[in-house]
């Protein structure tokens, strides 16, 4: 049975601090397995991928820093935190900060209930670690980065 999906536009931070650690979200939701992924979202309408790319950053870590142009690009199919089946085409964006204290007050509500913690995973603990990581391919799409391709 093909499932009506959503079209889901979005930005996604790849945010890099002073010792070449990514910052990411634990999501905690009542409908599936614990995992965590990087800072980001939907776009609001009318909104560009680099719009969204800062407007997220700085919602979800207190962050107001530019985001230069997009670095990578993933197509996917999932349900989203609310039920509702989307098909994604999420852009990434490079941020690097020396500033690993990061703010979450701007959180909206759904992220208060599920996005409960947050930390900075070095490539080998991020390699290592035993809870699902989204996106899947992201110590390869660091790799990449990291060799400047």
């Amino acid at each position: 049975m093909n499932v009506a999906r959503v079209e889901r536009p979005s930005a996604r931070i790849l945010l890099l601090d002073g010792e070449g650690r990514i910052l990411l979200f634990r999501f905690d939701a009542p409908d599936r397995a614990p995992f965590w992924a990087t800072p980001g979202g939907a776009l609001d309408p009318g909104e560009t991928f680099a719009e969204g790319a800062r407007r997220e950053l700085r919602e979800e870590t207190g962050l107001d820093l530019d985001c230069g142009g997009e670095v990578g690009r993933r197509l996917a199919e999932f349900d989203d935190l609310n039920g509702v089946p989307v098909f994604a085409d999420e852009r990434y964006f490079l941020v690097r900060t020396e500033n690993a204290s990061i703010a979450t007050e701007g959180h909206t509500e759904l992220e208060r209930r599920v996005m409960r913690d947050w930390r900075w995973f070095s490539r080998a603990e991020l390699a290592g670690h035993d809870e699902p990581v989204f996106p899947t391919d992201l110590p390869a799409m660091l790799e990449r980065l990291g060799r400047g391709d």
